[in-house]
C-alpha cells in the first residue's frame, strides 16, 4: 500500500517515499509517518558527469573534511534563485546549505511547522517530512559494501536493484561540527526498505522485539531514553544478518537470534561502537553513548 502511494504522488517536481516504520512495514505503537519528498530538480552528482539541462541544478559530492556519511554539496550549476538564496561561500566555493534550505522550506510552508533534525514536522507532530537530493549513482564511500559479503544475504538480485536507486541527502550535518550548516547527511533509505522487504518473519520479529526493547525498556531510564534510537537497532539486524547463513533465521531459533542482535547491542554500547551498516568507517556512537549510558547494566 505503501508503494502504491508512493508511486500515486509521483509529480514532475518530486518524488515521495515513506520510510521509518510504515514503510519498512512495522507500524508500531507510537510510530510517526515519515516521508521523503525527493526533488527532481536537483541532481548530485559523485563521480559521473551527467547529461546537462539548463532547467536543472547540478551539485557535486565534496567530502573532504568531512565525517565519513556526511557531505558537502558543491554548487556546479543553477539558475534557480530559490537554489541561489540557500547558498554560501566557503573557501572560495559556494555550497547548498543544509541549514537555510530547511529554514526556507519552513517559512514558506503553513505556521506551526518546525524543524525536528532532517525534517520538517507538521504542526500535530504525527508526520515527519524529509526533503532531500538524490543521486542516481552509487557513491565511492559506500563502494565496499558491494563486494564485502560473500555470505547469501543480500541476494545478487537485491544488491543490483539496490545499487540502481542510488543514495540520498537528508539536510542535517554533524553535530558540532564548524561545517554543521552546510552538511548533508547520506541517506540509504530506500537501499534499507528493499533489505528489510528480503526479511524472513523471524528475522522481522527479531527486529520488532528489539523496537520493543528499546521504547518500554530503555526509554523508560531517564539517563538512557535519548541515547538510542531505532536506526541503530536497525544497523544491527543487517549485520548479524550478513553473518548468519539465512537457514538460521527460523522459528524456532527465534530466542537464539534474538539474543544474538540483543548481545551485539550491549557490545556496541559497553565499547561506543557501532559502524554504519554502508559506510562503516561511520562510527554512529562516537562521542554519543559514553558515562553511565555506557555501561551495559543499565539496558
Amino acid at each position: 500500500m505503501n508503494t502504491v502511494r508512493d508511486n500515486l504522488s509521483r509529480s514532475e517536481s518530486g518524488t515521495c517515499i515513506t520510510s521509518g516504520s510504515y514503510g519498512e512495514g512495522l507500524e508500531m505503537r507510537g510510530s510517526d509517518l515519515d516521508l521523503m519528498r525527493v526533488s527532481k530538480s536537483i541532481k548530485v552528482n559523485d563521480d559521473e558527469q551527467p547529461d546537462f539541462d539548463p532547467s536543472k541544478t547540478y551539485l557535486s559530492m565534496d567530502t573532504d573534511d568531512v565525517k565519513p556519511g556526511f557531505t558537502l554539496l558543491r554548487l556546479e550549476y543553477s539558475r534557480d534563485q530559490y537554489i541561489l538564496k540557500c547558498c554560501e561561500e566557503h573557501n572560495g566555493k559556494r555550497y547548498f546549505s543544509s541549514a537555510l534550505y530547511k529554514g526556507n522550506i519552513l517559512l514558506s510552508g503553513d505556521k506551526g511547522k518546525q524543524i525536528h533534525g532532517p525534517c520538517i514536522t507538521d504542526r500535530k507532530g504525527v508526520v515527519d517530512y524529509a526533503f532531500s537530493l538524490h543521486c542516481k549513482t552509487w557513491i565511492s564511500s559506500a563502494v565496499n559494501w558491494i563486494t564485502r559479503s560473500d555470505s547469501s544475504w543480500p541476494s545478487h538480485n537485491v544488491k543490483h536493484s539496490i545499487l540502481k536507486h542510488g543514495v540520498l541527502f537528508v539536510p542535517i550535518g554533524v553535530h558540532g561540527s564548524p561545517k554543521e550548516d552546510l552538511e548533508w547527511r547520506v541517506s540509504f533509505s530506500v537501499a534499507e526498505k528493499l533489505l528489510i522487504n528480503t526479511f524472513t518473519h523471524t528475522q522481522l520479529m527479531c527486529y520488532a522485539l528489539l523496537k520493543i526493547v528499546l521504547k518500554d525498556v530503555i526509554a523508560n531510564d531517564s539517563e538512557c531514553k535519548d541515547l538510542l534510537c531505532s536506526y541503530f537497532l536497525k544497523t544491527i539486524i543487517f549485520w548479524i544478518s550478513e553473518e548468519l547463513p539465512s537457514s538460521v533465521w527460523q522459528p524456532n531459533n527465534i530466542i537464539t537470534c534474538f539474543m544474538r542482535c540483543f548481545g551485539r547491542l550491549v557490545y556496541c554500547v559497553e565499547h561506543s561502537v557501532c559502524s554504519h551498516y554502508f559506510i562503516p568507517e561511520n562510527n554512529m556512537f562516537e562521542n554519543k553513548i559514553e558515562g553511565r549510558g555506557r555501561d551495559e547494566k543499565n539496558i
